[in-house]
């Protein structure tokens, strides 16, 4: 029997790693991230297991590593995209270095777009393809009031755009055998932000991250929160907010608070 090819960003560790893993047993494996030495050494504990790894080094924060990965994506062959690289770059805006502003929303916002656009031809010309984009919940958190959020104003604009993508594009496929998933973990018990999530109590494991986003797939979910038990009703309600927002605030005269007092 064939195995499918799932290609993995920030495969070297935390949820990327986890998703390997998971899907060594029935999928051959394309393992994309910058440190090609951890690459490696779970090339060599995924083939043992019995899948063909492919070691595919790229920084996903530069346009020449968006070019390789989109690159290795246009053959084709690949059913499975797991976009899950990305980079915290957690500080007040005043504090971002000008130049690691393009470096953090190209790793964060553009990159994803970019391989779904290159896995997405040969997805359809086989009548079969899955992606799964990693987001945040912080995505949802720019007016939340909480001391314990980062300060998060560049990640929390590009995992905005990540999930309005996703949920957009999974509209537009809706009509084809290519399925979408967003997924939306919170804290995370990994390596990311210096391994702040090891320390909170509520973080989930990696593991467990990887392993409901792939229930959820199979439950044909396509967003998958993975600690959030009535789900179906938190998507209702934000779409329906959204329908407020966007089918009330199409009109032709500007709302009555600003058309000042009435003559």
């Amino acid at each position: 029997m064939t195995r499918t090819i799932a290609l993995i960003t920030g495969a070297s560790s935390g949820i990327g790693a986890e998703y390997a893993r998971l899907l060594a047993a029935d999928h051959d494996l394309v393992l994309v991230a910058r440190r090609a030495d951890r690459l490696g050494d779970l090339a060599g504990e995924l083939r043992a297991q019995g899948a063909v790894v492919e070691v595919l080094p790229a920084d996903l924060g530069t346009r020449d590593g968006v070019a390789t990965v989109a690159g290795r994506l246009a053959s084709g062959d690949v059913r499975l995209l797991v976009s899950n690289a990305g980079a915290g770059g957690y500080a007040p805006l005043v504090d971002v270095d000008p130049a690691d502003i393009d470096r953090l929303l190209t790793l964060n916002a553009v990159a994803p777009v970019q391989l779904v656009r290159a896995a997405l031809p040969g997805m359809i010309a086989a009548g079969e393809g899955t992606i799964i984009t990693v987001a945040s919940l912080l995505a949802f958190s720019a007016g939340l009031d909480d001391p314990r959020a980062p300060r998060r104003t560049l990640y929390a604009a590009a995992k905005a755009a990540t999930v309005a993508f996703t949920r957009t594009l999974a509209g537009e496929l809706a009509d084809t055998p290519i399925r979408t998933q967003l997924l939306l973990p919170g804290v995370v018990a990994t390596e990311w932000n210096d391994g702040a999530g090891r320390d909170i109590s509520w973080a989930m494991t990696p593991q467990h991250v990887a392993s409901a986003s792939l229930a959820g797939l199979r439950l044909g979910e396509t967003v998958c929160t993975p600690g959030l038990e009535d789900q179906a009703a938190a998507l209702d309600a934000l779409l329906a907010a959204e329908s407020a927002l966007v089918t009330g605030g199409n009109q032709p005269i500007p709302a009555a608070r600003y058309r000042g007092p009435q003559t």
